[in-house]
């Protein structure tokens, strides 16, 4: 039974015919026009129609959006980047289609992915976060996608963890998303350049950078084992690690999956994420500790779980 997963990212719109297996065996990929609603709508219509031509034995098709969905799997309430403000992209979609549509958040489709078919593939209670630019979550509890009762539930960048904290782009003060992200990152690195010392060599190349630090080249220093760079990942580890702790006393997961740009640095981002777990777990030494591993799947994981998740709701999961 195969279902087409489509990933409407920022810059790019991806898709692809998916197995039960989480195979893909057909995709194609566009830019995304984010400042035209209406044109994202008619691309994800021609791609969903392209790739069901191609394969007419497909049961359904999910599409992965950023921002609010509701629990129905139907309106995107909200999302940051297109003008989107309670939009039934569902029905919008079906009355052009001649196909099943479910609608789905993004980091939800990714997470589901890990679980179905990557990391966490052998748990039954499973957390991730996707750090990139900011920070995406998804839960998944006793084999099921957490939504919540409005379809909103999952935000894990927005959860507060700093009183007072940083400003972050929702309105509220001290997310993790303005700890812990990529963006976050580049702000960390900077200010240890700022302080010269092991910064020095993040100084070097943010002047032959035009005064600038961006991923890659703080990602290149931390591969090169530079100690400013990894001193910045160590801080930002050390505030995702916080707030693990908590997200363990709530939802008691078997294991963190770190998905997004800045997972791929590995190990130097777990160790300092499960040493600040650890030490701000609540009964530490009387609570089962999670596994923390980074994500398989990376940029497939969209339309991975898009797929497999319109497939579980046509089975009526």
């Amino acid at each position: 039974m195969q279902a087409i997963g489509i990933d409407i990212g920022g810059t790019k719109i991806a898709g692809g015919v998916v197995t039960e297996l989480g195979e893909i065996v057909a995709e194609k990929r566009i830019p995304t026009q984010a400042g035209d609603a209406e044109a994202i709508v008619d691309a994800v219509v021609d791609m969903i129609s392209s790739l069901q031509a191609e394969h007419p034995d497909v049961v359904a098709a999910g599409v992965a959006a950023p921002g609010f969905i509701d629990a129905a799997q139907s309106t995107v309430y909200y999302t940051p980047n297109i003008a989107w403000r309670n939009e039934p992209l569902r029905a919008r979609l079906a009355e052009r289609l001649d196909l099943h549509i479910t609608i789905d958040n993004d980091a939800n489709a990714a997470g589901w992915a890990e679980f179905r078919f990557g990391a966490g593939r052998l748990a039954s209670d499973m957390t991730m976060l996707t750090i990139g630019t900011g920070v995406g979550g998804a839960i998944v509890a006793q084999d099921r996608l957490l939504r919540g009762g409005f379809g909103t539930g999952g935000e894990l960048g927005h959860m507060r963890i700093v009183p007072d904290g940083l400003l972050c782009g929702c309105g509220a003060h001290g997310c993790i998303e303005q700890y812990g992200s990529g963006r976050a990152l580049l702000r960390m690195a900077g200010e240890v350049a700022d302080r010269g010392g092991i910064g020095g060599p993040l100084a070097d190349a943010r002047a032959a950078n035009g005064g600038a630090l961006d991923g890659h080249i703080v990602s290149d220093l931390m591969m090169q084992g530079d100690p400013g760079a990894v001193s910045a990942l160590r801080e930002l580890g050390s505030w995702l690690g916080q707030a693990c702790a908590s997200l363990s006393a709530i939802l008691d997961p078997q294991l963190f999956v770190f998905g997004g740009g800045v997972a791929q640095s590995g190990e130097l981002l777990l160790e300092p994420v499960r040493e600040a777990y650890l030490a701000h777990l609540p009964a530490r030494g009387f609570h089962p500790e999670p596994e923390f591993v980074i994500a398989e799947l990376v940029n497939d994981a969209g339309v991975v779980g898009a797929a497999d998740l319109a497939r579980v709701h046509v089975a009526g999961r």
